[in-house]
């Protein structure tokens, strides 16, 4: 566990809060976000089962266990809402999403997607090559930067815990990073600082010495997404830590996974490779417990690590929206996210595929 004087990033240690929700304290998010969990257990025990039935005569019946533990488990924290408002108790989204994970270890079943990330690891590493070509033949280091943005965005579709994706994967095979593309938002965006943001690398002065990035899935998300943005701070003499989860949650990359797939975009990019082998682009783990990012309990090798970051790259619904919309760090700030799901989009002044690109510059002292 990182003890706060180690961790520099955050503004102010005592106010720090991850949780965009309250469902102790938020009523109407209740009434949405608990039944929502009850339906969406359903999907990961069938997931879980169809991971292992092939091989494993006892899988269905622990899919079934691990259903009914969390169902329980989901009930009684509804039932103590009030109780815990009380005693000043947050229960937001993430620890929900992490009592997931940690059931589906318990029933074991450690990582259901493992295969399909394999499968969209090895589709999106073919498809590599070809992107970071499409960006270098960009002149305009404006237009250059906004594609990588977009990129960024558009492989955060890519994410097998979000229902209104996977309907759209499951019915279209060649849904890929340029359908991905069209279907986002179109600017402006629901939160909208790509302008703030470009400024800064043109003419916003100093280049970051070191950059964090927390990144979010497998396949076109970090490969097509993640990787070309790193390589473009990686060209600016930026620095590149690239933080990953130690342990499987959906089919968010691992930090074994990311390295495997930095190993093979280094036979196709000679930038990563370099990078790499100086030390200039680097690999950490998160030590989180599920698919959101809580500050408060990151490694203190990572902690030693992030010393030196005066840019933090947050990605993904989980880590920039769930978690750490409106928390403050100590360096610039880019949080990117596509709002995959409807009610929170509306909440938040939006619709489904809503985008969210918050840059929040560090402020000089007063």
């Amino acid at each position: 566990m990182c003890e706060w004087r180690c961790n520099a990033l955050v503004k102010d240690n005592n106010k720090y809060n991850p949780d965009t929700l309250d469902l102790n304290t938020d009523e109407e998010a209740a009434r949405y976000w608990f039944p929502c969990f009850q339906d969406m257990i359903k999907k990961f025990a069938r997931q879980a089962e169809n991971s292992q039935k092939s091989h494993d005569d006892t899988a269905t019946e622990r899919a079934q266990q691990f259903r009914e533990t969390y169902l329980r488990k989901l009930e009684e924290y509804r039932c103590q809402t009030k109780e815990n408002a009380e005693n000043n108790k947050t229960l937001g989204i993430r620890e929900l999403l992490e009592l997931i994970d940690k059931h589906l270890r318990l029933y074991g079943f450690p990582d259901p997607w493992l295969e399909q990330k394999k499968t969209e690891n090895t589709a999106a590493l073919e498809l590599f090559a070809e992107r970071i070509g499409e960006i270098d033949a960009i002149a305009d280091s404006r237009q250059r930067w906004t594609e990588l943005v977009k990129g960024v965005l558009a492989g955060n579709m890519f994410d097998w815990g979000a229902q209104a994706v996977t309907n759209i994967i499951l019915n279209d095979k060649t849904f890929g990073l340029h359908a991905a593309l069209e279907r986002i938002q179109k600017r402006p965006w629901l939160m909208d600082d790509l302008d703030k943001w470009l400024e800064r690398l043109h003419n916003g002065g100093a280049i970051h010495k070191c950059a964090a990035v927390f990144v979010d899935n497998c396949g076109v998300d970090v490969v097509l997404g993640i990787l070309p943005f790193a390589r473009e701070l990686l060209k600016r003499g930026t620095r590149v830590i690239l933080c990953a989860n130690n342990e499987p949650s959906l089919n968010d990359v691992t930090i074994s996974e990311l390295s495997t797939i930095l190993d093979s975009c280094s036979c196709h990019c000679p930038t990563i490779k370099e990078a790499r082998s100086s030390k200039l682009l680097t690999i950490q783990g998160t030590g989180q417990k599920g698919p959101c990012l809580d500050m408060r309990t990151l490694p203190q090798d990572l902690c030693n690590a992030l010393n030196e970051t005066d840019l933090l790259v947050i990605e993904g619904m989980g880590r920039a929206l769930h978690t750490n919309l409106y928390a403050s760090f100590n360096c610039d700030t880019l949080k990117l996210a596509v709002v995959k799901n409807k009610w929170l989009a509306q909440r938040l002044g939006g619709d489904t595929f809503s985008v969210i690109c918050r840059y929040e510059p560090l402020l000089p002292l007063s």
